[in-house]
């Protein structure tokens, strides 16, 4: 039997053999480091895709010894890391090139320490080839550049090697402080040495929708304003807020997901074939896109932008409680745990389709997925045999769960009579390729480390995307919400979003129930 033909490219800067280098982690004892950062790091190390010669320094206010840090992370690594559990010899080996350091981030003294343990670091390349990841509050983010910079760790252009700085989201919470945060980042550090992490591009999935688009014919020729009809996109989660109820009370939906995941898998799904698959030639189309998303005033946007708050309800056959009785969270507040909200793109490929775009918590089920709905035939031969009328086409992209792609067709119901039944072919992601899929963190990681910069957002995507966010924003403002805005944990959200979609003669689609 023939192997199949498997074709290897790479986006970005490719897989170069990494040079040795230091990862720096500020907020090394905060929550991200132990659930995502450490077991990202520790699984790359036994891939061997981690450098020969590196370290990892974390730096935190704790009085942990290095024994101790060690020995949470490997605790960490076990709880919260995917298989295969670490071994004994493979642990030590990685923990061996794991330090800490001691320290206040708002204390000079601090990076002190930390540019005497670098100065002191063997090869010398361990000294100048560095990644700071900064998993920190959003308002230390300036602080602690401007402090490495002070301590000359951290140069624009610096004379040896390469100084990178990863940024954790949220970046700012509106147009206004993303302007702000970044004019004060780059009076330290140049635009190609910063990395803004949105973990959601690292998904294999997201990713593929590039691959999806761009090396298939069949589909590109048809993904424009001639063929389909309208796009849904979904982004739900049966969880609540959980611990993060003190951000969330800040933040709402629409600043926590539709600025940003939502509205870079809306790039990828509907931006022009970039020039190359060289990083700003991806970032400069995800952008222009981006400026075309229609812009709002106030008032269009009350039509055009839906928001929600979930009630309590049933999941999974227990009651939950409704996110005004959460804890931390205000008796009587008005922040938003679900939006829905149709975009227009102004462009010729686009023009007059409409995008529907929602998320939220506490809804049936946890799922992402992509759904374009092709315009119906224009002479249904089979309407009158028929019954019902065969559906529209429709692909869909399922993101997470069970990653795969689906095309849905009609096809004839086995019999004498003249029926006709939507049916689906289904591409399941694990079912092909039967291996591992990379958990983001690991990928963005690993390309931070080599400069590849494909995965991560350009200062003027950031800005725009805030814009956009702004403009819907702008149409409930301080205003109560209504009767209709709220909905039971376990549904798929508000009657306003439901009538979102009716108001334009269209209806939310269920995501699909894979076997």
């Amino acid at each position: 039997m023939d192997e199949p033909l498997v074709s290897y490219c790479s986006i970005g800067a490719g897989r170069q053999p990494l040079a040795p280098c230091t990862i720096v982690i500020f907020g090394a004892s905060g929550d991200l480091t132990r659930r995502k950062l450490m077991p990202a790091l520790y699984h790359l190390f036994h891939a061997r895709q981690l450098p020969e010669s590196f370290q990892i320094i974390g730096v935190a206010r704790r009085p942990y010894s290095e024994l101790q840090w060690r020995e949470e992370l490997l605790q960490s690594v076990r709880q919260f890391g995917r298989p295969p559990a670490p071994d004994s010899e493979t642990w030590e080996a990685f923990a061996r090139r794991v330090f800490y350091c001691a320290g206040d981030l708002e204390d000079p003294a601090t990076y002190s320490r930390l540019a005497a343990r670098l100065q002191a670091s063997e090869p010398a390349e361990l000294r100048h080839h560095i990644l700071y990841y900064l998993a920190t509050k959003p308002s230390q983010f300036a602080r602690v550049v401007e402090r490495l910079h002070a301590e000359n760790l951290l140069q624009p252009s610096p004379a040896h090697g390469w100084q990178r700085v990863v940024v954790e989201k949220p970046f700012g919470h509106d147009l206004a402080s993303a302007r702000a945060l970044n004019q004060m980042l780059a009076q330290h550090v140049a635009e190609d040495q910063l990395f803004r992490i949105d973990h959601y591009l690292g998904k294999e999935t997201v990713q593929n929708i590039m691959m999806f688009r761009f090396s298939n014919a069949v589909f590109e020729r048809l993904w424009n304003r001639d063929a389909i009809e309208h796009v849904q996109i979904t982004v739900s989660e049966t969880a609540g807020v959980g611990d993060r109820a003190g951000y969330y009370e800040e933040a709402g939906a629409l600043r926590d997901m539709l600025q940003n995941h939502l509205l870079q898998v809306l790039a990828l799904v509907t931006m022009e074939p970039p020039v190359s698959l060289d990083a700003e030639a991806i970032r400069d189309e995800k952008v222009k896109l981006l400026r075309c998303v229609r812009r709002y005033t106030p008032e269009e946007a009350a039509r055009h932008v839906v928001r929600g708050q979930y009630t309590a309800g049933t999941l999974d056959g227990r009651s939950v409680p409704a996110y005004r009785q959460e804890p931390r969270v205000c008796p009587d507040s008005m922040v938003e745990t679900y939006v829905a909200a149709r975009l227009y793109l102004d462009n010729w490929r686009w023009s007059g389709v409409p995008f529907y775009l929602r998320t939220g918590k506490r809804l049936a089920r946890t799922v992402s997925e992509v759904r374009i709905q092709f315009r119906p035939t224009p002479h249904v031969l089979f309407a009158a045999l028929c019954a019902p009328t065969p559906a529209p086409n429709a692909v869909t992209l399922r993101l997470q769960p069970r990653e795969g792609i689906s095309l849905r067709f009609n096809g004839k119901v086995p019999g004498l009579d003249l029926r006709a039944r939507p049916v689906r072919m289904h591409f399941d992601y694990n079912a092909e390729f039967g291996a591992y899929t990379p958990e983001a963190y690991e990928r963005l990681l690993r390309d931070a480390l080599a400069g590849d910069a494909t995965l991560f957002l350009r200062r003027d995507e950031v800005e725009t995307a805030w814009a956009i966010a702004d403009s819907l924003r702008a149409g409930w403002a301080d205003q109560p919400l209504r009767e209709n805005e709220f909905y039971a944990a376990g549904t798929w959200g508000p009657p306003a979003a439901d009538a979102l979609l009716a108001s334009t003669g269209h209806a939310w689609h269920e995501p699909l129930l894979l076997p």
